[in-house]
C-alpha cells in the first residue's frame, strides 16, 4: 500500500460516525458517499480540483447520464476493478441499468474486504465488501500518489 492510500484509509476511518446529510461534507457534521470522498480529498490534497454543483438524489438518472463516473475519470486514476488496494474509491452502481451514483473507499483487502462508505438513514460506516456489493462495483479508482 502506498503512503498516499495509507493516508486516505486513515483519514476515511476518521469520518466513521458522521451522520448522512445529502449534499454536505463536513466530518462529524453531516456527509453523503460523495461528500466523504470530497473531505477526504481535502484532508490530504486541499481545495478540491472542482466545484461540485447542487445534485438531486437521483442524479443523472433521468438521463442516463454517467456525470459521476466521468467527474472520477478527471481526477483519480480509474484501475482495473478486479485490483484491490486499500484506500481505492469504488464506484457502485446500485441497480442494473441504472447510473453509478454511489460510491466508498476500500479500507480492508483480501480475505475480509471492506470498505468505508455513507448512505441514507445511516452514518458513515465501514462494512464488509459483500458479494451483493462487489457485485455493484462497477470501477476503481486510485488518489494521485503525490500531494
Amino acid at each position: 500500500m502506498t503512503c498516499i492510500a495509507d493516508r486516505v484509509v486513515v483519514e476515511a476511518r476518521g469520518w466513521i460516525g458522521t451522520p448522512y446529510c445529502h449534499q454536505a461534507s463536513t466530518r462529524g457534521a453531516g456527509c453523503d458517499c460523495l461528500g466523504l470522498l470530497r473531505g477526504v480529498w481535502r484532508a490530504i490534497f486541499g481545495q478540491e480540483p472542482e466545484d461540485v454543483p447542487a445534485y438531486s438524489r437521483d442524479w443523472s438518472e433521468p438521463q442516463r447520464d454517467e456525470r459521476l463516473w466521468r467527474a472520477a475519470a478527471r481526477h483519480l486514476t480509474e484501475v482495473d476493478p478486479q485490483t484491490e488496494q486499500p484506500g481505492d474509491v469504488l464506484l457502485f452502481r446500485m441497480r442494473s441499468g441504472a447510473v453509478a451514483k454511489h460510491v466508498g473507499i476500500a479500507a480492508e483487502v483480501g480475505h475480509t474486504p471492506t470498505f468505508i462508505h455513507a448512505y441514507g438513514g445511516h452514518a458513515v460506516t465501514e462494512n464488509a465488501l459483500t458479494a451483493p456489493w462487489r457485485r455493484r462495483i462497477v470501477a476503481r479508482f486510485r488518489f494521485p500518489q503525490e500531494v
